[in-house]
């Protein structure tokens, strides 16, 4: 402990020299958007105190999505540091979207090892398939300390086949959205191009078969792409509007070989049309920057220059 507070201090530290303030008609605007405009932290710093005046200072927005803290997964964070963290969020002004949890962000167990479980940790999380109620659990207070009703999860790393696992796995969704939804909150299921549900079609498919009010989608038209599918409007239009529950906003290219993430307003997601499309539909809840592309040389100069064209995209779709 006496090392992490050594840490938080030093983080401190760092973010002493000023940031340039929006402008008050822009803070403004955000505020009143339709959407909860936020950010995921760690794609701006791993600095949380830095990341929160960023987010708050300079782009003017009063929500920010939680993921990895000072080089540790949030699932992670000790007593002293989440009231650190609460400490931040309140001198910035700042609410928590949702708690972007590693869980179920596993192998299945049982069926063949996923090509895409990583060798090694992934956002400061490794845990087990056995470790994943406690994962929930760990969740659950951390939305209730941070004062957010949703939760972030997947549906284990992505199989060849998954058929023969997909009832079990829907199963486990289920029963994980039932047990949160009991402390009255909400699981958002994130379409993960490296996870069994990856598409728009894929996600409709899983809300379909896992009823339960409190499973939502956590929409990611970015991966969608990354699968080859087209987010928006052709994905979009399979998906149940009254369950989507998060967004993540990012872009893509298509190179030669392959894709690769762009800064928002340079790749070949309709973005204007998704979220004029999210406004038209009665979505109120967030759309989080998940920059991704590191073009500009550093994640926080890579964020700027992606939180510009978002906002001019929100600007376009008549959401600011």
């Amino acid at each position: 402990m006496v090392a992490g507070m050594g840490a938080l201090a030093a983080s401190a530290s760092l973010s002493a020299a000023p940031l340039p303030r929006p402008s008050q008609s822009d803070s403004g605007r955000l505020a009143k958007s339709p959407f909860k405009i936020s950010v995921i932290t760690d794609e701006i710093s791993q600095d949380f105190g830095h990341a929160c005046e960023v987010a708050s200072q300079q782009f003017g927005m009063g929500w920010v999505e939680i993921r990895e803290l000072w080089n540790k997964s949030s699932t992670k964070l000790d007593v002293t540091e989440i009231a650190e963290a609460s400490r931040l969020l309140k001198k910035y002004n700042l609410k928590v979207t949702d708690i972007a949890s590693p869980l179920f962000k596993v192998d299945w167990p049982g069926a063949p090892k996923s090509k895409f479980s990583p060798e090694h940790d992934q956002f400061g999380a490794s845990f087990s398939y056995s470790q994943q109620g406690e994962v929930l659990d760990r969740c659950i207070e951390l939305a209730k300390q941070f004062s957010t009703d949703r939760i972030r999860c997947f549906d284990f790393w992505r199989l060849e086949d998954q058929a023969p696992y997909r009832h079990a796995m829907n199963d486990v969704l289920q029963n994980a959205a039932e047990k949160t939804g009991k402390a009255r909150l909400n699981l958002v299921l994130e379409n993960e191009f490296a996870c069994n549900t990856a598409t728009g079609a894929e996600a409709a498919k899983v809300l379909a078969a896992v009823p339960s009010p409190h499973l939502m989608l956590n929409w990611d038209p970015g991966n969608a792409a990354m699968r080859g599918e087209k987010p928006y409007p052709d994905a979009y239009n399979f998906l149940p509007k009254d369950r989507i529950g998060h967004c993540h906003c990012k872009d893509i290219v298509k190179t030669e070989k392959d894709y690769e993430w762009a800064a928002m307003g340079t790749g070949t997601i309709d973005w204007v049309g998704q979220f004029a499309a999210l406004r038209r539909d009665g979505y109120r809840h967030a759309v989080s920057l998940e920059t991704h592309w590191h073009g500009a040389g550093t994640p926080e100069a890579s964020s700027i220059k992606s939180w510009a064209g978002m906002k001019e995209e929100l600007e376009k779709s008549g959401a600011l």
